[in-house]
């Protein structure tokens, strides 16, 4: 290098010139660039030399302008294709022949500047270049494409962002649904999750914090989620949507109805039938019927649908159920098992169609105890579809044109009674239906009527048939069992508050059920066997019941092995409990934004137990919506006290909720255990 030689070097990264004034120490030099300033330069530093003259720096400018004359990219294409044909090397001199039949400063610095900054044709080795293979060069025109696509593909999505935010209606592509995955993902699973880096980038290049609370406003903000997105669901394996295989098949069993693998059904059409449920209520799984027998007897028939007659096991709808393991009932609607379609209409027990069912035929003693039972695949045709309210109107005003529902609720009666013989153990605890409707959040406690009694009895007494029917012919079935519980002394349990408060002490030593393939004791049902087999279309445990069942029935081979039920059980209750876990924790967020919405309202709450007494941590009841909340009491209470409480806060997406008791001033907080 020599005093007047024009070099490049670079300046946060972008090109600059200079002209070499003078040497500094031993391998340094002191530089001019365009605007007189002195920068020092190491060897390193200089990125091209050009020493064909001597320059000065007012020169620099001139020959950039003309420079630019030169710097087309696409002339490199032409370069490439006669050098590579000999894999010549060249460099900006040579280059500058080439294109230019000349070898001007300007026309070397352009040929430089192509040479360096093109990633397609040439690398670099020391001061020249070499041209690449041509399956290199299409590999990397590949990669550049892709990349450009990639570029246009993510300013597009920017723009409909900022469009959306606006207010504007968007449509998403493809790809800007993988970038809102991405966004779901970081507000959901928070940063844990792997698409963390595509969720920030979107995040930065709008100019908002790359967090998980700030993933969840955009995508508020993009009216993509609402404000009250569950992310409970969001953060399980639960699948809210069917394929669109799935659905086709539902489509084509409701168009082209599958053969019946129980032809000879038995036709109760002639019985009167009665299904009983919440008003809200569309898969109707179940329904009752009472016949008069001619010796003065009655029968009780337990009618329970059968979604068998639509699916087989190991087809797509079976393995869809058992993938999905049952209906995941939520406060804004429900996630249903089987396709809602076949759920809602031929797999249904509805009013006045002629319906698929398994009929379980029980003559009962006098006592409860059954004396004789049946079951069958059946052909039934609902009578009537009530409400509980229906009923217990129906029982109270004593309606002799429906003696059957006062006979029904009187057998239900004997029944429960009979299981209390055998140690039955009845806890009764307020029990909410909290439901979501657009904005409007109501909660309503179900009393346990002779309504909800006289079902439950019904659907116990089948579950009891259907276990022992399971255990004497030594079916593969999941029966339910619980050991017996160690309750607490009687005298004990008396010395505590009537109602709620002794039937928590009484549910806190409650042991867990079980599921095996084993029949054993159900503690707190009384029964010596049991299984549960009156909800098909929304358990897959009952599902597979049926299955046995029914094969049994017909003499065939049942359709899973004993080990094949013990592998599915394992699988299925892992999904059932994150499926209840699930359902827990939304019902608690919308009680809590229930609450948040009411704090200009004055709550009745029970002291229900001690959680640690010496700390005065224990459990409270609202009594007017049945939830339970966990508070540091701030002064001496006891067990079945009633204090008044109003909302001073209430955050449902933190978990969080402050009370004040109305005679004292003091606020508290309400843990989120």
């Amino acid at each position: 290098m020599e005093k007047g030689n024009l070099v490049e070097f670079r300046l946060h990264g972008e090109r600059r010139l200079a002209v070499l004034d003078r040497p500094e120490g031993k391998k340094n030099w002191v530089a001019i660039d365009d605007r007189g300033q002195s920068r020092t330069l190491s060897p390193k530093q200089i990125t091209f030399n050009l020493n064909s003259q001597a320059f000065s720096p007012d020169e620099i400018e001139s020959l950039l302008e003309e420079a630019q004359d030169y710097l087309d990219p696409s002339s490199l294409e032409v370069a490439w294709e006669f050098l590579s044909e000999d894999g010549e090397s060249i460099d900006p001199s040579g280059l500058a022949q080439l294109l230019f039949n000349d070898e001007t400063p300007a026309q070397q610095y352009a040929a430089h500047c192509l040479l360096s900054d093109d990633k397609v044709y040439f690398k670099q080795k020391g001061d020249r270049y070499e041209p690449r293979s041509a399956s290199q060069v299409a590999d990397l025109k590949h990669q550049l494409e892709a990349e450009a696509q990639r570029q246009q593909e993510w300013q597009e999505f920017l723009d409909r962002v900022n469009q959306a935010l606006t207010g504007e209606t968007v449509e998403w592509s493809q790809s800007d649904r993988n970038r809102i995955d991405a966004l779901e993902r970081l507000a959901a699973l928070g940063n844990e999750t792997p698409s963390r880096a595509a969720a920030q980038e979107i995040l930065s290049a709008l100019g908002r914090p790359d967090t998980p609370q700030a993933a969840f406003q955009l995508l508020v903000d993009l009216g993509l989620w609402s404000p009250h997105e569950n992310l409970f669901l969001r953060r399980t394996q639960i699948p809210t949507h069917f394929s669109n295989k799935v659905l086709d098949v539902a489509q084509r069993c409701l168009t082209s109805p599958p053969p019946d693998s129980d032809p000879n059904r038995l036709d109760l059409t002639h019985l009167k039938i009665y299904t009983i449920d919440d008003t809200s209520t569309k898969e109707i799984d179940d329904g009752l019927s009472l016949e008069y027998l001619e010796d003065g007897r009655q029968r009780l028939w337990i009618h329970i649908a059968d979604p068998t007659r639509w699916l087989t096991p190991g087809d797509e709808l079976d393995l869809e159920a058992r993938r999905r393991c049952t209906t995941v009932y939520l406060p804004t609607g429900m996630t249903p098992m089987l396709p809602t379609e076949l759920a809602t209409g031929p797999m249904s027990l509805n009013q006045g169609q002629t319906c698929c069912a398994l009929s379980f035929s029980v003559v009962l003693e006098e006592t409860g105890e059954v004396s004789e039972y049946s079951i069958h695949p059946s052909w039934v045709k609902p009578t009537y579809r009530l409400t509980y309210d229906d009923v217990d109107e129906m029982l109270q005003l004593g309606l002799r044109a429906e003696p059957e529902i006062s006979d029904l609720a009187e057998w239900a009666k004997k029944r429960q009674a009979w299981r209390q013989t055998r140690g039955s153990i009845s806890i009764h605890l307020p029990e909410s239906s909290i439901k979501v409707k657009g904005e409007e959040v109501t909660i309503e406690v179900l009393d346990d009527s002779p309504s909800r009694n006289l079902v439950a009895e019904m659907m116990i007494l089948a579950g009891e048939v259907a276990a022992h029917y399971g255990q004497t012919h030594n079916l593969a079935i999941p029966f339910r069992h619980q050991p017996q519980p160690e309750l607490p002394p009687e005298e004990e349990l008396l010395q505590l508050p009537a109602g709620p408060v002794r039937s928590c002490a009484i549910r806190q030593c409650m042991p867990r059920s079980e599921t095996s393939i084993l029949p054993n004791r159900h503690a707190s049902l009384g029964l010596d066997t049991y299984t549960q087999v009156t909800s098909p279309i929304r358990r897959y445990t009952d599902l597979l019941t049926h299955f046995q069942i029914k094969a049994h029935l017909r003499g065939d081979e049942q359709p899973f092995s004993a080990e094949q039920v013990q592998q599915m059980m394992a699988s299925i209750m892992t999904s059932v409990k994150e499926a209840v876990l699930v359902e827990r924790q939304t019902s608690r967020y919308w009680a809590i934004e229930y609450l948040r919405r009411h704090t200009d309202e004055t709550w009745q709450a029970l002291v229900l137990r001690w959680i640690r007494e010496d700390e005065n941590l224990g459990v409270i009841l609202l009594e007017e919506i049945g939830i339970e909340f966990v508070w540091r009491f701030p002064r001496a209470v006891q067990l079945g006290e009633r204090l008044d409480l109003q909302v001073t806060y209430a955050d449902p997406r933190e978990d969080t909720i402050q009370f004040q008791e109305v005679a004292a001033s003091p606020a508290f907080t309400v843990s989120s255990q």
